[in-house]
């Protein structure tokens, strides 16, 4: 495969390069995909799992232990299973947000997407999402996924960023250059 943006140059992409190549290859590309959003999901919303994957003092077994039961509660499919607990067996854990990240990118790029990273004061609605969709899809000439995270530091507005390409619609950087600007 290709070297898409840099994604295999880092551990985290490699491991992802690895799952991606392994779930086309085995035609599970859409069933990895779906495990690994509610893999996400239960990192967003789960305190204790965030501490699970991040801390260097889980040993290899507690720490497989903790995966098998999230793998059967979260009824992820086998392929992802697998990699999560090859995840756990080396201590990659940490890296599993990064991984999903990059996995994510593989998988648009498959589809011949581009992947936008969106950074909002509030989470989006459905509505929003597919309003934003269709904005950047006009921009770019091409589908785009969303990869949607909350900051409330922002204020207000959006941060999107395309590639290269920044976008930053957000009250506090507009509060930032009036400043800077009246500052002279």
């Amino acid at each position: 495969m290709e070297n898409s943006g840099g994604i295999q140059a880092s551990l985290s992409g490699r491991y992802a390069t690895a799952l991606f190549e392994l779930a086309r290859e085995s035609n599970a590309l859409p069933q990895v995909e779906a495990s690994l959003a509610k893999v996400r999901q239960a990192l967003a919303e789960s305190a204790d799992f965030r501490a699970l994957v991040s801390s260097p003092l889980v040993s290899r077994g507690a720490a497989a232990k903790a995966i098998a039961g999230v793998v059967a509660s979260l009824h992820l499919d086998s392929t992802t299973a697998k990699f999560l607990g090859v995840l756990a067996d080396n201590r990659r854990l940490g890296k599993l947000g990064q991984i999903i990240a990059a996995f994510r990118t593989l998988a648009a790029a498959h589809r011949g997407e581009t992947t936008a990273l969106v950074t909002s004061a509030h989470p989006l609605t459905s509505d929003q999402v597919d309003t934003l969709k269709q904005q950047l899809r006009a921009r770019v000439g091409r589908d785009v996924s969303v990869d949607l995270s909350v900051d409330p530091s922002l204020l207000g507005g959006l941060v999107v960023k395309i590639g290269s390409q920044m976008i930053d619609s957000s009250i506090k950087t507009r509060l930032n250059s009036l400043a800077h600007a009246m500052k002279g």
